[in-house]
């Protein structure tokens, strides 16, 4: 670094936290001999208060045969502008912790909240070289010493730095994913369960899609349990949003809606009660949840629907087209209203099933896919007609469901936005 006096004139330098944009300082002249194509440039921003200091930087990188692209900032607030400027992003800040407003490591500290993906190499004095090494200890990927520093090695510990900074995000990225893996399988086996329908003479086949625009499970959930007296409780819910907390939302109603009816609470009462969970449960106001509820009598033959905001299952029976069950009357989704506002009633529907049948019921990301490049959605009408196909073409069981959804996706046009839950039920006509 140069003696006092003996500092390169870059013009007069604006000062400390002027808003006027940073002197510039040149870009070094690379030449050589060579046809082949030099390395891309290394983007760096400068930090510092001493425009001789920032000119003799630019000279000793411009010796080092690696290509710079050099911003300078006189402080850390003008460093904050430069590093939030649209365009290309930097690379490398080279601070100088002697520059006023750095305030030692607390300086370094609030550049590395603003700049997380950025590396950072400090400069420190001689006699601060404890400070260099605090430096690394606190984020920075490595310290140099004033005037201990020429251009091979100025250029050769940013270049470092810069790819430290890369593999230290690389490694970050792998250990988020993993605990992202980790999270989605911990809140799939809470959100998707083993049914417990021992002794009912129904078959249960279910599957579950994660949205294109998510690796973690949504808020669609489902479950299915027989009581001691022979009725079976089927239960399938969407909880509007995506990401962890949806999720976690959607796993606390499906684990009180299995605790409840287990506690002998069935019909308005248990959508009621689930209601109130929701409600000190979700993170904010406008967080609801719909969901569809089906109440299967012992003898199989009969069921009382309750829908909540949801769409109705499909009823498919042999000989016959597949049909909607009636959802005439629906009931709000769970946390659109207050509760005892007299809007918050979910009737039941009572459903003739019959000997032998089986009960389709999903969440709204199947039959919300569009149908080629249009904004047409397949919708309820469109669903039918798919299902009726798959099945005159012999499908049936896990089968018919896989084909369903692979066919959604192709009139889709790709993988759904919306996450996607189907279940089917099914009584075999030997169980009746």
């Amino acid at each position: 670094m140069p003696a006092p006096g003996d500092q390169r004139d870059l013009g007069a330098p604006h000062p400390a936290g002027s808003c006027a944009p940073p002197a510039p300082i040149p870009r070094p002249r690379h030449g050589s001999a060579s046809d082949a194509p030099a390395p891309a440039p290394i983007r760096l921003l400068v930090v510092e208060d001493d425009a001789g200091d920032a000119q003799l930087i630019g000279d000793l990188l411009g010796t080092s045969g690696q290509p710079f692209e050099l911003r300078w900032a006189r402080g850390l607030e003008q460093a904050a502008r430069e590093l939030t400027r649209p365009g290309e992003a930097v690379a490398c800040v080279l601070l100088d912790l002697a520059v006023p407003d750095a305030r030692g490591l607390a300086g370094l500290r609030a550049l590395l909240r603003r700049a997380p993906h950025t590396a950072v190499l400090v400069l420190t004095g001689a006699a601060d070289a404890h400070l260099g090494a605090a430096a690394v200890a606190a984020g920075a990927q490595d310290f140099l010493v004033k005037h201990e520093t020429d251009g091979p090695l100025l250029a050769r510990a940013i270049r470092y730095a810069v790819e430290r900074k890369r593999a230290d995000e690389s490694q970050r990225r792998l250990v988020e994913a993993e605990l992202r893996g980790q999270e989605n399988a911990r809140l799939q086996r809470h959100l998707l369960p083993t049914p417990l329908l021992d002794g009912s003479g129904l078959a249960f086949h279910r599957r579950y899609r994660p949205g294109r625009r998510r690796a973690l499970l949504g808020g669609d959930f489902y479950d299915a349990v027989r009581t001691q007296d022979g009725t079976v409780h089927v239960v399938i819910g969407d909880v509007c949003g995506h990401g962890p907390d949806e999720a976690a939302l959607g796993v606390a109603l499906r684990i009180a809606w299995r605790t409840l009816v287990f506690a002998g609470l069935t019909g308005e009462a248990l959508l009621s009660t689930l209601q109130r969970v929701l409600e000190h449960e979700r993170r904010s106001d406008e967080i609801f949840a719909t969901l569809c509820m089906l109440v299967v009598s012992p003898d199989a033959g009969h069921a009382d629907l309750h829908l909540a905001g949801h769409p109705a299952p499909v009823l498919l029976r042999p000989g016959t087209a597949p049909e909607l069950l009636p959802a005439d009357d629906p009931g709000p989704a769970l946390g659109l209203v207050p509760a005892g506002s007299g809007l918050d009633s979910w009737p039941a529907v009572k459903v003739r099933l019959g000997g032998e049948w089986a009960l389709l019921l999903y969440t709204d990301g199947l039959i919300e896919g569009r149908i080629g490049a249009g904004s047409r959605r397949l919708g309820q009408d469109g669903l039918l007609t798919l299902v009726a196909d798959h099945r005159e073409g012999g499908l049936a069981r896990q089968h018919l469901i896989d084909a369903a959804i692979a066919e959604v996706e192709e009139l889709n046009g790709g993988a759904l936005t919306d996450d996607v839950a189907v279940l089917l039920v099914e009584r075999e006509a030997a169980a009746s």
